[in-house]
């Protein structure tokens, strides 16, 4: 074949597809991911079976971990020294694995995340525990393989007397694939095995009496029995991981947080050093210290905290922003039959089981070879010693060994087997008690052979090996439960106290939206009036406030904006605020802010009654306004406006048991009063009830409610510059939707149209203001109140452009 015609002309993604499949399939099976067997990653695989066959068990003295490390480089595993001793380092730390499987003198790290002292200085041997997934390995129970360079043989899996992949866990990431497997407590774990052996169709539930969930080795608190049951059936799921903590009283009224517990796999050190970045930061009041008290008898991280400071609260703090509590995810894969696979807990264990059936039957094969052909030997030698005479008569007449193997054979019908035994027999041996022992030695052969016969040719009794070798593990091995699992995920509430100082501020939010928190220094420090805003802007609200309280924001289209006070921007007092339009991404354009209704905490029997341009009312309880997850980034619909143009036109926040009236002014100067009773409570998406019936152009500007029995006065201002006071009790009542009647007297030519209609209890002064920008100060005790016919006194020439309040 030419040079050229062996060269093969191949797409790019042909190749790399090719190759990269190859290789994710090298390191998905060689490295990253365990067998569903004996739980074993290859280097872990290595590490174990290289150290048993150098004799570094756990009753040898420690061996340096260096010449471990080299050996197991050296014959099995053709990578780089620091991957074998880190995953030696982490096989013997007591914090990741529930059962460590190597034992280590020196520095083996720390839960803070220190690194191991290097290995020339560190020594290791096998844990007693590793004994037991080795035993048996050396009478062929499982495949052996050639090593990289055909030099040594190694095992595929070890034999494994315990299921090692759920006691000691996994967690690896590999080409398309990742691993995450909880450890277990063994006793449960042994348990959970024997009741499957037992009842090979048993459910889910009840495996889970055996094995409730994981055990893990730095304790815990793990919550969450459903999303457990969802993962052992599945393999994957997540459930929430909390450290154990108590609440101690130190002397003066104070307390401490103490943890004892953290959760799997969190670094300690980075752990506390978050807490105190927290205190530092300020980001929760109330922590003084924090202090990492752990020793060698134990862990223990104390968080002082400040006097009348709610401990339980600052815990749930702490638990939500720090790893003291964590989401543990589940994804159980491991390799099966050769390929990566996501299995639950039953299908870990049958096939563990299945595994452990192979080696039982190899090893009692292996066992009922070796005992045969004892069998055979002890045979020959006990005939040998019943014509001994004989027999030494014909070996001295023989010229050689070989000579006397063939002359045994052809006078008294040995086999060549039984003949070199003979031969190779030492003269001490012949003695008269030697019989016995060989006579001896055969009845025991003949019992080993009916049992591994038995073993062999009923799994009933294979089965029953297996249990009784699961047993005796567990009752080596076991040990108490560390983690406590709980049934519900406990829902972390963090109340706003807890977050924030209690400040009381100064609260101003303008009519066209912007709104600030100021301190009270910064406002005593300038002028009331000293607010920086536009000529056409005016305060809506004004006033001190908690950084506890709340606000609810109405706009004139409808929509609520919800703000915790301590969420507005602070800044100083005469600066201007932020535009409600920086962080509510559905505002509207010209939507402005009609109403501000301050308070401490939700009222379940308050509720808001509205009214829009177009004539519409309704009720909606407050309670509909509650707290939304994304109040941040978007308003809530208070109200359904039917058209474009219709905009709320007044607001208000009454108790569900006050009687009130309802009084609407319209334009075109129509006054209808009716029972507010009349009107439905409805959710806050809905349009409401038409409150009145407006003539065509006709619109409402003004609505109030009155308290029933009582008859305040109303102040009507018109276009034309004219002020009228008169009494509600003028207005007959009558019942909702109806037109109503005229508060102004009708002209012909040039008639007065309401422009604002007030009650005036409350207020003394009013301003306003005319076409022509000339303001008009007006005492309200001097104007006259008139009955209904009456069209008031006037105070400009021109129109009148807006009516200004006291606080505006």
């Amino acid at each position: 074949m030419s040079e050229h015609q062996r060269v093969q002309e191949l797409t790019l993604e042909e190749v790399m597809g090719d190759r990269f499949g190859r290789y994710s399939k090298y390191i998905i099976q060689e490295r990253a991911l365990p067998d569903i067997r004996d739980g074993l990653k290859p280097v872990q695989r290595r590490i174990l079976f290289s150290m048993n066959k150098d004799g570094n068990t756990f009753e040898k003295a420690f061996r340096k971990s260096a010449k471990s490390v080299g050996n197991i480089m050296g014959n099995y595993h053709p990578h780089g020294d620091s991957s074998i001793y880190e995953a030696m380092v982490r096989m013997s730390q007591d914090w990741k694995l529930r059962e460590p499987l190597i034992e280590m003198h020196g520095n083996n790290g720390s839960m803070d995340g220190d690194p191991p002292a290097a290995m020339r200085y560190t020594e290791a041997r096998l844990s007693k525990l590793s004994g037991e997934l080795l035993q048996d390995i050396d009478k062929e129970t499982v495949e052996f393989v050639w090593n990289f360079d055909d030099t040594e043989k190694e095992p595929t899996v070890l034999p494994a007397r315990y299921p090692n992949l759920l006691i000691n866990g996994s967690t690896g990431i590999s080409a398309g694939y990742a691993t995450e497997i909880p450890t277990h407590n063994l006793g449960e774990v042994i348990d959970g095995t024997i009741y499957l052996i037992d009842h090979p169709n048993a459910t889910l539930e009840k495996l889970m009496e055996f094995i409730p969930g994981p055990d893990f080795p730095t304790g815990g608190i793990l919550q969450g029995k459903k999303e457990l049951k969802k993962a052992y059936e599945t393999g994957k799921g997540k459930v929430n991981l909390r450290s154990k903590t108590s609440i101690e009283p130190l002397k003066a009224g104070r307390e401490q947080i103490v943890v004892m517990e953290i959760p799997y796999e969190v670094n300690k050190a980075s752990l506390v050093k978050k807490i105190d970045e927290i205190r530092l930061n300020k980001k929760v009041e109330g922590i003084s210290e924090v202090r990492d008290e752990s020793d060698r008898t134990g862990l223990r991280i104390v968080i002082e905290l400040k006097k009348e400071v709610d401990a339980s609260g600052i815990l749930n703090y702490l638990f939500k922003n720090t790893d003291l509590q964590i989401n543990y995810n589940f994804n159980m894969v491991a390799i099966n039959r050769l390929r990566p696979e996501q299995v639950g807990l039953i299908a870990i264990l049958k096939a563990y089981i299945d595994h452990r059936e192979q080696v039982i039957r190899k090893r009692s094969q292996y066992d009922l070879k070796k005992a045969k052909a004892r069998l055979h030997i002890v045979d020959g030698l006990i005939k040998a010693l019943s014509i001994l005479d004989q027999v030494i008569a014909v070996i001295r007449g023989s010229k050689n060994k070989r000579d006397a193997k063939l002359n045994l054979m052809t006078q008294f019908e040995f086999t060549e087997e039984q003949s070199e035994a003979i031969v190779s027999l030492q003269l001490y041996r012949l003695t008269n008690t030697d019989i016995t022992a060989l006579e001896k030695e055969s009845a025991d052969l003949h019992q080993q052979i009916a049992l591994l016969n038995e073993i062999l040719g009923n799994d009933k009794e294979l089965f029953k090996l297996m249990k009784t070798e699961l047993r005796q593990v567990k009752k080596s091995y076991s040990s108490e439960r560390l983690t406590r699992l709980e049934d519900t995920i406990e829902e972390i509430t963090i109340e706003t106290s807890v977050l924030i100082p209690q400040e009381d501020v100064m609260v101003s939010i303008t009519r066209e939206g912007y709104l600030k928190r100021s301190s009270l220094r910064s406002y005593n420090a300038s002028k009331e009036d000293d607010i920086e805003m536009k000529d056409t802007d005016y305060l809506m609200f004004s006033g001190q406030l908690n950084t506890h309280d709340n606000l609810l924001l109405l706009t004139t289209k409808g929509n609520m904006i919800y703000r915790p006070v301590y969420e507005l921007t602070d800044k100083k007092w005469k600066d201007v605020g932020e535009h409600f339009s920086q962080t509510i991404n559905n505002s509207v354009l010209n939507e402005q802010i009609l109403a501000v209704f301050p308070f401490a905490q939700i009222d379940e029997q308050a509720q808001f009654v509205l009214m829009t341009r177009e004539g519409m009312i309704k009720q909606t309880l407050m309670s509909e306004f509650t707290m939304w997850r994304t109040y941040k980034s978007r308003s809530s619909l208070a109200i359904k406006l039917k058209s474009d143009t219709d905009i709320v036109v007044a607001a208000e926040l009454i108790k569900s048991t006050d009687k009130k009236d309802v009084l609407l002014v319209t334009n075109q100067a129509y006054g209808l009063l009716f029972d507010l009773s009349e009107v439905p409570c409805v959710g806050a998406r809905a349009a409401g009830v038409k409150g009145i019936n407006l003539k065509t152009a006709d619109f409402v500007v003004s609505g109030t409610l009155i308290e029933r029995g009582t008859s305040p006065t109303v102040t009507i201002v018109t276009n034309r510059g004219s002020l009228k006071r008169m009494k509600v009790s003028e207005l007959s009542k009558l019942s909702r939707a109806k037109r109503g009647l005229m508060v102004l007297k009708e002209l012909k030519n040039n008639p007065h149209r309401v422009i604002n209609a007030f009650l005036d209890d409350k207020l003394t002064t009013i301003i306003i203001v005319d076409e022509k920008g000339q303001d008009y100060l007006i005492d309200l005790s001097k104007v006259p109140i008139n009955d209904r016919q009456s069209n008031g006194s006037s105070y400009t020439d021109a129109n009148v452009s807006s009516v200004l309040f006291e606080n505006q």
